[in-house]
């Protein structure tokens, strides 16, 4: 009779740790959509954006016309984007034309000193730090979700019960992070 109830306490604490597994992996699982949902209204701040801004440079800039089309596709390929990876690599594009988008603005005095311009270019800015504060919580939460996938003994049930790990969000292109050497004599080592 002893060894019954030893056996009945087990398992319902081998029940009990199992439901507390299970909501602690549902809870990063929300958590993690709730993030990404941030980054996307982020992005879909920017890409409204956009049309704006590509509308006033236009009229300062006609001759810059591939790049404004340019500008105009990455946008519909952001927004066409369905996951997380796509969503990053379309998200580096269009932020490579934005970029180059704003250097040409630096030669038209008029387009800088127009306050429309101005005032969507802040906007811009702001979306920016707002997109990059809500990409660090998304990777923050990626990150707590894939640690709980795979350690142990959360293993042991997260695959059986349909939880994988999820991307992270990357923006800055990892190939850019190579500085190069430069070597006493002014060459490249």
């Amino acid at each position: 009779m002893r060894t019954e109830w030893i056996w009945l306490a087990a398992l319902v604490g081998a029940g009990v740790f199992a439901i507390l597994i299970y909501n602690r992996l549902v809870r990063l699982r929300n958590l993690v959509r709730e993030a990404w949902s941030g980054i996307d209204v982020q992005l879909k701040r920017r890409t409204d954006l956009i049309p704006n801004l590509v509308a006033t440079v236009k009229a300062y800039a006609a001759h810059e016309r591939r790049l404004l089309e340019d500008i105009v596709e990455r946008r519909n390929a952001s927004l066409a984007a369905a996951t997380v990876p796509t969503q990053a690599q379309a998200e580096r594009a269009l932020q490579g034309t934005l970029h180059r988008l704003l250097a040409v603005a630096e030669a038209y005095p008029e387009l800088k000193s127009d306050a429309n311009f101005r005032a969507l270019q802040e906007e811009l800015g702001t979306i920016e730090d707002h997109l990059q504060m809500a990409r660090r919580y998304y990777n923050g939460t990626v990150r707590d979700l894939n640690i709980a996938v795979q350690s142990f003994p959360q293993v042991l049930l997260a695959r059986p019960l349909g939880f994988r790990e999820e991307p992270f969000f990357e923006l800055d292109d990892p190939a850019e992070g190579n500085v190069p050497v430069v070597a006493i004599d002014g060459g490249r080592a």
